[in-house]
């Protein structure tokens, strides 16, 4: 793997031992599909054991650091400025369906701004991410944003469906898995994606992942409150915007 800071390093040993949990459960969770309680609470239990063990992780070595979560909400130590951002399990309906589609993501925020990134597909054994000024990177493979320039040529990712009612030759996708959208803009295989309403530690890594592959994206304003995210390749990025207009 290519030098990376301690605090990715980090990052990434927490994913893996929280990884072995979600791919353990994900094999039990065909026989819960069957039974009269259902995979629901099953999954519930296992966003909260990922995350355990993510917060575990990463306190061992920086303790004062803050966190935001998914399932604990915003947890602050000795060091009000730097945030670990979690989400364990980032396609939850996937997860608990038996889709394998889903991720780990957690980003790295310092005095407001993202400064790591990470996502971690189990199941694909594909890990993303990105550092500031360091480029955006598959596994030990650097990756750069799709070039299309002709949006009918391009491939969206987006949980707004009504935009299809109005430009019907957009190719649209809603996969379930907004860490995934992000990190597939990045590497190329999507060209864009947009989503309203949507949290934080949905897209903090994949914001970072898209900037250092040479996408482009909106800024975050307000980290607090819902968020309306638009990403895409440089090159279709505006063009993108003005076939959203007010969505």
């Amino acid at each position: 793997m290519k030098s990376i800071t301690p605090n990715l390093n980090m990052m990434i040993k927490a994913c893996e031992k929280a990884s072995k949990v979600l791919i353990r459960d994900f094999g039990e969770l065909e026989n819960l599909q069957v039974s009269k309680k259902g995979p629901k609470d099953f999954v519930t239990k296992t966003d909260k054991r990922v995350e355990k063990i993510l917060i575990e992780e990463l306190n061992k070595s920086k303790k004062n650091y803050s966190f935001i979560t998914e399932e604990s909400g915003k947890i602050l130590n000795k060091n009000k400025e730097i945030f670990w951002i979690i989400d364990p399990i980032d396609g939850t309906t996937n997860f608990m369906h038996g889709v394998p589609h889903f991720a780990i993501s957690i980003a790295l925020q310092i005095k407001g701004e993202i400064t790591i990134g990470l996502i971690v597909d189990p199941i694909k054994n594909e890990i993303f991410y990105a550092e500031k000024n360091n480029g955006s990177y598959i596994n030990n493979s650097r990756v750069r944003t799709s070039n299309k320039s002709n949006i009918e040529e391009c491939l969206f990712a987006s949980n707004n469906d009504g935009v299809k009612s109005i430009h019907p030759k957009l190719n649209l996708r809603n996969t379930g898995c907004a860490a995934l959208d992000l990190a597939y803009v990045g590497c190329g295989r999507l060209d864009g994606f947009f989503h309203n309403k949507i949290n934080l530690w949905d897209i903090a890594a994949g914001k970072i992942i898209v900037e250092e592959a040479g996408g482009k994206i909106n800024e975050i304003k307000n980290f607090n409150s819902k968020i309306d995210i638009r990403a895409a390749n440089p090159n279709i990025y505006e063009k993108m915007l003005n076939k959203l207009g007010n969505f």
